[in-house]
């Protein structure tokens, strides 16, 4: 396939865009590409994150003057490299993170496994009314009647305090 912009060269870089839900599709050669500003380290995982915070370099004039405690990395240092410096600097800038995050995982709660080797510190999500009810059903289905007991006693209790 040839360059859509010189249609001399073959196209080695496909690039989609999507703006108010208008998907647009450009095939460009490397030559091409670079002139348009997008440049090979695209193709890595990291150049792919930091490309995300390209719209914070660009509109952003002033000077990063809030630094991480621990390594002292600036927000504007973490959108170059798309990497944060360290733990801390997803608390430092939590504010400015979370838009990007919430873009590149569709929220910013973590909703998934924990690992195995996860601190003992891990705790549980609370019980909720309509978790218990599903575990009191299993547990009848599977005649482990005394354990459904206790779930049918916190429930009772989960249901008394939602009443009060």
């Amino acid at each position: 396939m040839k360059c859509e912009k010189c249609g001399i060269n073959e196209a080695t870089t496909h690039i989609r865009s999507i703006t108010n839900g208008v998907i647009r599709e450009y095939n460009l050669c490397s030559g091409c590409a670079m002139e348009k500003g997008y440049t090979s380290n695209h193709n890595s995982l990291t150049g792919m994150l930091s490309s995300l915070f390209g719209e914070f370099l660009t509109t952003s004039a002033s000077v990063d003057t809030k630094k991480c405690p621990v390594c002292s990395a600036t927000f504007n240092d973490i959108a170059k490299s798309g990497k944060a410096g360290c733990t801390e600097c997803y608390s430092t800038f939590r504010e400015e993170l979370l838009p990007y995050l919430k873009r590149v995982h569709g929220s910013t709660k973590h909703i998934g496994h924990v690992p195995n080797n996860a601190p003992i510190m891990v705790v549980k999500q609370q019980d909720t009314v309509d978790s218990l009810r599903m575990e009191l059903n299993r547990l009848v289905r599977e005649e482990k009647y005394e354990e459904a007991a206790i779930i049918r006693d916190k429930i009772k209790k989960l249901e008394g305090k939602e009443n009060e």
